[in-house]
Parts: C-alpha cells; structure tokens; sequence
C-alpha cells in the first residue's frame, strides 16, 4: 500500500486546512485510517483515526472539536478537515493506515504516508 498525503501549507491562526491521503496498491477497504503528526524536535504523536466503515471515529484531546477525520473508500482516500487552527498546530502531518484496527499508535501502523507540511502563523 502506498499512501500520498497533500493539502498542507501555510496558514493563520483560526484558519482551516484540508489533508487528503490518497492510498494506492491495493483496497484500503478494510483499514483503519488516521493521521499522526510530528512537530520539529517532538516525537510523532497521534491526530485522529477512523474505522474502515467511517462510522467510528478518535481523536486526541488537543484536536478534539477542530478536526474531523472522513474517509471514501470509493477514492481510496481518508481526509482530515482541520478547522480553528492554532501555532501549536504546526507539524508534518502522516497518514497512517491499520488493517482492520485504528491506527492509534505509531508502532501499531502499517504503512505510512510521506507527509505534508502544515504551518499555523500567529
């Protein structure tokens, strides 16, 4: 499986970007698909994940009510909305993908995606 992020860039404090992750190679049907993110000097650290129906879905406390985590099999692709953006936002951002379970854990991974850059300007 390999998996392309996009739709990072720079952005101001409050303002909302959109991640897509587009998978390739094989079906990610029946993974679990989330998104990690590492900021410089700082261990990656988990964002949100969703089930592989996109009925269940988790997230960490810091983003909790900003960002939103879809997925479209169909596209083979998982989105992360990110809304209400803050300086502490700022990291590079990895899809990740688990088969059958949330991704909830970098060890717990199965593939990842190469990352894109977000920025959040105070």
């Amino acid at each position: 499986v390999q998996l392309q992020a996009c739709g990072g860039g720079l952005v101001q404090a409050g303002g909302f970007l959109r991640l897509s992750c587009a998978a390739s190679g094989r079906t990610v049907s029946t993974y679990g698909m989330g998104w990690f993110r590492q900021a410089p000097g700082k261990e990656r650290e988990f964002v949100a994940a969703c089930s592989w129906s996109d009925v269940s879905t988790t997230y960490a406390e810091t983003v909790k009510g900003r960002f939103t985590i879809s997925r479209d099999n169909a596209k083979n692709t998982v989105y992360l909305q990110m809304n209400s953006l803050k300086p502490e936002d700022t990291a590079v951002y990895y899809c990740a993908a688990r088969n059958r379970y949330f991704p909830i854990s970098s060890k717990s991974v199965d593939y990842w995606g190469q990352g894109t850059l977000v920025t959040v300007s105070s």
